[in-house]
Order: structure tokens, then sequence, then C-alpha cells
């Protein structure tokens, strides 16, 4: 209790530069938390959606039936790139002219789009964890300077300087440096988490997109055949 105590009364002490080098460590550091709770949410959501739609995939529902469970339910992920993609599919077979390859690279771009909208939102503020976690230990160095400066300063203008007269403006300093690594270290540990996380997903939604394209390959060329013979 008496070193919190301390550390308060170091902080209330402190010039007002270090306060407020302190006060923006400490905003930082709770919009920091902030984000990362959001994220933790929103990438648990990401998969369990994925897991949930690979399920209903693979179980050889029918596709049609399948793009219009979730064509009106503005689906993201894995559905949103099997719908995008389908939608697409359809919407080209229409065309008079269109060859199966043709149809299929359309589809394949339109997911690819869709896919990237999706890692995009996932990306959102990550670059403020990025830039927490790379400047917060400098923002903090910057007050431990500033408040080291301010103790020999006050040290130069006595004759008999002691060790209670330094210690308060090197202690004051040192919080400085504690705050900016208390606010620095979850932003790095996080932003290198999530990242990986996306290149999980992107690389879950990447296969699923080749199998996909492959499906309405085989499915867009089942259907020119059958033309084809009845034409014949």
């Amino acid at each position: 209790m008496n070193h919190e105590l301390s550390i308060t009364a170091l902080i209330l002490d402190a010039s007002l530069v270090v306060q407020l080098i302190l006060l923006l460590l400490v905003a930082a550091s709770i919009w920091s938390w902030n984000i990362i709770f959001r994220k933790l949410q929103d990438f648990r959501q990401a998969v369990e959606a994925a897991d949930h739609f690979e399920e209903l995939f693979w179980q050889g529902s029918n596709l049609t039936e399948l793009f219009r469970k979730f064509e009106n339910i503005n689906p993201k992920g894995m559905a949103g790139i099997f719908v995008a993609g389908f939608r697409e599919f359809v919407r080209l077979r229409k065309r008079s002219g269109m060859t199966p390859s043709d149809v299929v690279d359309g589809s394949g771009r339109a997911m690819r789009v869709a896919l990237n909208r999706d890692l995009d939102q996932l990306e959102v503020r990550l670059s403020f964890l990025a830039t927490v976690g790379s400047t917060s230990p400098y923002i903090g160095l910057f007050g431990t300077v500033w408040g080291i400066m301010n103790a020999f300063s006050a040290i130069g203008a006595t004759s008999n300087a002691t060790l209670a007269m330094v210690a308060p403006g090197i202690s004051e300093a040192l919080v400085a440096t504690a705050v900016g690594l208390f606010a620095a270290i979850p932003g790095v540990i996080f932003y290198n988490r999530f990242s990986t996380e996306i290149e999980r997903l992107n690389n879950r939604y990447d296969i699923f997109l080749e199998e996909f394209s492959s499906i309405l390959r085989r499915q867009s060329h089942r259907e020119d055949e059958s033309v084809g013979e009845a034409n014949s």
C-alpha cells in the first residue's frame, strides 16, 4: 500500500510534461485493450462462422439451396466468399458468348474481392496496436529523460545534494519508462498474434476459394456437355 501511495505521490508531484506523457500513455493503453478485446471477439466469430459454413458446404448440400440460405443475410468470411462467387457464376452463365473458363475466372475474381474485403475488415485498427507497440517505449523514454533533466537541474541549484533530493526525480522518470513499456508490450504481443490469425484465415479462405472454383469448373463443363448433347 505504501508503495502504491508513493507511486501516486510521484505522479501527482511530477512536472506537467511528465504528467501529460503519462496521461497519453495511459490513454493509448486503454484504447489498445479496447481494440484487443474487440479483435479477439471478431476472430473468434470468424473462425466459428468458417467452421459452421464448411460443415454445411461439405455435407453435399445443393449449391443453389445453400446460396439462397445465405444470400439475404449479408454473410462474411467463407460464406460471403461463396455467395459472391456463386452469384457471379449464375450471372455470367446467363450471358451469351461466355466460355466455361470465362465464367469460372469471373467467379474467382468476385470471390477474391470478397476475400480481400473481409480480411481488410479484420485488419482495421491493427495499425494502431503496431504504432502503440513501437512508439510507447520512446514516449516513456522521453518522460524519463525529462525527469532526469529536472533532477539534475535541482541538484545543480543546491550546493548540498543528497540522495533524498535526487531520488524523487529519478523515480518520477522511471515511472514514465514503466508506463511506456506497460502500454507497448500488449500492443506488440497482440499485433503479432492477430497478424498470424489473419494469415491463417487467408490461407483457409484461399484453399476454399480454389476448391469451390474447381467445383464450379466441373459443373460448368457438365452443363456445356449436356447442352451440346441436347443440340446434337
